[in-house]
């Protein structure tokens, strides 16, 4: 189990079904979810639960590339945050506590999930910095993501899929908006 990711051999990249599949697990993330949560209804996701929801992400990698990254150490894939325009997440805008703050065209990071032997390696924090690379490289000016900020001194993480206020700050976020007071709106400009 490694003690930091900051001394391990990372690759950060686009992610390929292959990767993606690899992190997920044959159960798809955390109970099934595939990564959809944000991209769909309610309804939706409940009934795609499992084999609907990874048939849907499949189609999403299918038409082209992929909607995040993969982190691996050497050939094994140990960590993915999903990453895209926000436009690609209706179920944000329909969220009390994540609605749009103003009409910027934001990036917005939606998930990570980490191996469960390299959770507190500082592994997230490297795929949420190449994240905003990412989003940079394909025109982001602004992106956002929806951490969680827990008064509790131990958080599963599995259940922090949005990541960690902790981690944002690291990586130069900075909180724009705060209507739920474990769930802030972080914000990095990328210009």
């Amino acid at each position: 189990m490694p003690n930091q990711a900051e001394t391990l051999e990372i690759d950060i990249r686009p992610a390929t079904w292959a990767g993606f599949t690899a992190v997920m697990g044959e159960n798809g993330g955390c109970g099934g979810c595939w990564c959809m949560l944000w991209r769909q209804s309610k309804a939706e996701m409940d009934a795609g639960m499992g084999a609907g929801n990874r048939a849907a992400m499949k189609a999403i990698f299918a038409g082209g590339e992929g909607p995040g990254l993969v982190a691996y150490h050497n050939t094994h894939a140990v960590g993915w945050i999903h990453v895209a325009p926000r436009s690609e997440f209706p179920r944000l805008d329909n969220s009390r506590v994540l609605k749009p703050i103003d009409d910027l065209p934001v990036w917005s990071v939606a998930c990570f999930l980490v191996d469960k032997a390299y959770r507190r390696s500082g592994l997230s924090a490297r795929l949420l910095n190449a994240g905003c690379d990412y989003a940079r490289e394909r025109g982001a000016a602004v992106i956002e993501g929806y951490p969680i900020d827990t008064p509790k001194k131990s958080y599963p993480g599995l259940y922090a899929w949005t990541g960690f206020l902790g981690t944002f700050r690291e990586a130069g976020f900075r909180e724009v908006a705060r209507r739920s007071p474990t769930r802030p709106i972080m914000r990095r400009d990328l210009a």
